[in-house]
């Protein structure tokens, strides 16, 4: 398989999913969360009771209108493969994306991917859904790669890993038991390098640069 160029939280709005178009991304990524009985699509976090949602630096006011996947699902007029990315620890935000898919009758490839992952597994029960087990760190890592060595259940189409998880070993490992091994965020030409020598096939980045040369060396 070629390098893919995956777009990082572009589907978070419609001009990064635009932008992300454009520019000939083979994967959108979004931030899926479910709150208050809708599924919301943002990075953002919400805070308790307190008027805000945040990350790190950046604030933002919890009374602005925020995305909806449905809303992004129909903005969408080029068959765009998304990569649903599920935010917290609840099979039901699953569930929900999931019953959310069915009604509306989607029907094209999509990619879903999260740190919880029976949620990801629910939302993969869909024939036209991809799951990919992302990790963070180490002990997250370690679960993975237990999961993958037995043969009780079926191997996901990818995982996702944080890029200081890599080394050569542990990819060549991985890629015999997936088609894709993703990591992120690489946002520069050196880091892109240093994935693809290691073996990573497919790269999460939010630059446009790095995205560009993805493709190129894909095509």
């Amino acid at each position: 398989m070629s390098l893919l160029a995956i777009a990082h939280r572009a589907g978070n709005s419609l001009t990064g999913l635009h932008e992300a178009n454009l520019l000939g991304a083979d994967v959108i990524e979004c931030d899926v969360h479910a709150y208050r009985g809708r599924l919301e699509v943002r990075h953002l976090k919400t805070a308790g009771p307190l008027p805000f949602l945040w990350d790190r630096w950046e604030l933002a006011s919890a009374s602005a209108p925020r995305l909806g996947l449905a809303e992004l699902l129909d903005a969408d007029r080029r068959g765009t493969t998304f990569m649903l990315d599920l935010k917290g620890r609840r099979v039901a935000t699953g569930r929900a994306v999931a019953e959310l898919l069915h009604e509306r009758a989607h029907d094209h490839d999509l990619l879903v991917c999260g740190r919880h992952w029976p949620a990801v597994e629910r939302v993969a029960e869909l024939p036209y859904v991809r799951a990919v087990l992302s990790a963070r760190n180490r002990a997250e890592l370690g679960a993975l790669v237990r999961r993958l060595g037995g043969d009780d259940r079926p191997a996901p189409y990818g995982v996702s890993l944080h890029r200081s998880l890599l080394d050569a070993e542990l990819v060549a490992r991985l890629r015999r038991r997936v088609e894709v091994v993703m990591t992120w965020a690489v946002d520069d030409l050196p880091t892109l390098d240093r994935v693809v020598a290691l073996g990573a096939n497919g790269v999460i980045s939010n630059e446009s640069d790095v995205l560009r040369e993805v493709r190129r060396r894909g095509r």
